[in-house]
């Protein structure tokens, strides 16, 4: 007779990318009085270390979470500040090369306290820094008992006294007493917001019995090996006699592309301004606008097609259309290989968009997820504006692609010099594209000037100018180039400068209205 099995009704398992929505709701369930988690910050955590989230299920539904992320000694013991030590919660500063497991966030659904779901999470973690051989595992516990009793004790310091000699039950602190953690510091100011705990917590640490200090590997923990191949294309704008002529030429270069074993070909800003060279007359900006969102549907089918036909990811510059809200805008479509489309519009139009096209900017910045990782796009004018690239790469984008449309060398320069100031401060590879030449029929796009690029960080592995390939100025033609995105983790962790580690999150930060 074969074995039956059921599925189990309650597991802990590492948590994925289908399991945001549910987390951010759990966070929100849990944290009612302060906004939970947003969707930027799981997909942060689980891009900088997949391995150190961990769900509850439970008869289906997510009932638990765990963050984590690994620090070194000197960051993980020191006095610390929780939106400091996690990089506000996108795990920002995970380090593979730490001795310590870090406890991020342990959400546990109030309606299921009866299924010792924070001891389940609790024991993945030890089981994690044991097969990583780590140190042990620390975190900042709250002590939420600390307000009601504060006129009891001269200080925080001296009620964590009280708690590790047993004279006083906390309601967290004293169930990590219990759990086999030991308080060995009062980290001050650790979370403002926590007001039961008057913002103090207290240092937990875990010694894992197993670590072996004499091992000269430590830790054991992989960055990402694989190499993505990114094509950039320099496009002439050319005069056509129909829409099928502009779509022959971009076949063209997705063609090429993909014959060289590209995972990304990436189109300039505005470039579908061409399918208006083939009107009658010359469009003024409303009816051009109008003519465009006419050929909306047909754009999006065609490059699809594209993608899946060519199997690449096509980044297709930008196309200035009405969307279905009614808003006039600048959107960047991103065609995945999969068949799947995403959407980003222009958050910055420049003053000339805004007056000659009406043109409004989006509201809202977030990565794409692909099949070589999360990537980010920031059409022209939103490279110059440093907290749109370092929100996507918090939410783990390592590749951001710069559709660019610019007249003059002044303005090519600008997102010239802001693309490769992003890669520096960021530590990750920019992709531009621009486009050459002119159209005399098509109203507004008089000029082109461009020189291509696919900018890397400035140190030691990488490029000596910083610039992993580049095209020649204004001249039709492609440029690729193979980005590593394991040196990435050594920039970030070894390299000679580590600006994304090395930033004072207790003295600023960015706050965007989703809370990220």
């Amino acid at each position: 007779m074969a074995e039956k099995r059921s599925t189990p009704k309650i597991e802990v398992r590492i948590a994925t990318k289908s399991d945001v929505d549910a987390i951010i709701a759990l966070s929100s369930k849990v944290f009612r009085e302060e906004p939970g988690y947003t969707r930027g910050m799981i997909l942060g955590q689980l891009s900088a270390f997949p391995e150190g989230q961990f769900v509850v299920v439970y008869e289906g539904d997510i009932v638990g979470y765990a963050a984590t992320m690994i620090l070194a000694e000197e960051k993980a013991l020191a006095q610390h500040s929780w939106a400091e030590v996690t990089g506000g919660g996108y795990a920002a500063m995970h380090d593979r090369r730490g001795e310590w497991l870090y406890g991020t966030e342990i959400c546990v659904d109030p309606d299921r306290r009866r299924l010792r779901i924070g001891k389940r999470l609790y024991d993945a973690r030890r089981r994690l820094c044991q097969d990583l051989d780590l140190k042990g595992i620390a975190f900042g516990g709250r002590m939420p008992g600390y307000r009601r009793n504060a006129r009891r004790f001269a200080s925080a310091e001296a009620y964590l006294e009280a708690i590790r000699a047993g004279e006083v039950k906390d309601p967290v602190a004293s169930f990590h007493l219990a759990a086999g953690f030991e308080p060995v510091r009062l980290l001050e100011g650790y979370y403002p917001k926590d007001e039961a705990s008057g913002g103090f917590a207290a240092l937990m640490v875990w010694r894992n019995p197993y670590y072996d200090p004499s091992r000269a590997d430590q830790p054991v923990n992989r960055g990402n090996p694989d190499v993505v191949r990114v094509v950039t294309v320099q496009m002439k704008a050319r005069r056509i006699a129909k829409p099928q002529d502009f779509y022959d030429a971009v076949e063209y270069f997705v063609e090429v592309a993909s014959e060289y074993g590209g995972d990304f070909v990436v189109f300039p800003e505005l470039f579908t301004l061409m399918l208006l060279s083939c009107e009658a007359e010359e469009l003024k900006p409303e009816a051009a606008i109008a003519r465009l969102t006419e050929h909306t549907p047909d754009f999006v089918q065609r490059m699809t097609d594209m993608a899946i036909r060519r199997n690449i990811n096509i980044i297709g510059g930008s196309h200035a259309t009405r969307t279905e809200a009614g808003a006039i805008q600048n959107v960047a479509y991103v065609f995945l290989r999969d068949g799947s489309v995403h959407v980003r519009e222009k958050i910055h139009p420049t003053p000339n968009e805004r007056q000659y096209w009406q043109i409004k900017g989006g509201d809202r910045v977030d990565t794409i997820e692909t099949d070589c990782g999360p990537i980010g796009v920031m059409i022209c004018y939103d490279s110059e504006f440093p907290e749109v690239a370092r929100r996507l790469t918090d939410q783990g984008a390592r590749i951001l692609f710069v559709p660019f449309n610019t007249d003059t060398r002044h303005g090519y320069l600008r997102v010239r010099y802001c693309c490769q100031a992003r890669a520096i401060e960021n530590q990750c590879y920019v992709v531009t594209s621009g486009m050459t030449g002119n159209l005399g029929n098509v109203d507004n796009l008089d000029i082109e000037y461009a020189q291509s690029a696919i900018f890397t960080p400035c140190d030691f592995p990488f490029a000596r100018d910083g610039i992993a390939a580049e095209t020649s100025e204004n001249v039709e033609m492609v440029t690729v180039a193979d980005l590593n995105l394991a040196t990435l983790n050594w920039a970030r962790y070894e390299g000679s400068v580590r600006n994304l580690r090395d930033r004072r999150l207790d003295l600023y930060r960015t706050r965007w209205s989703d809370g990220g």
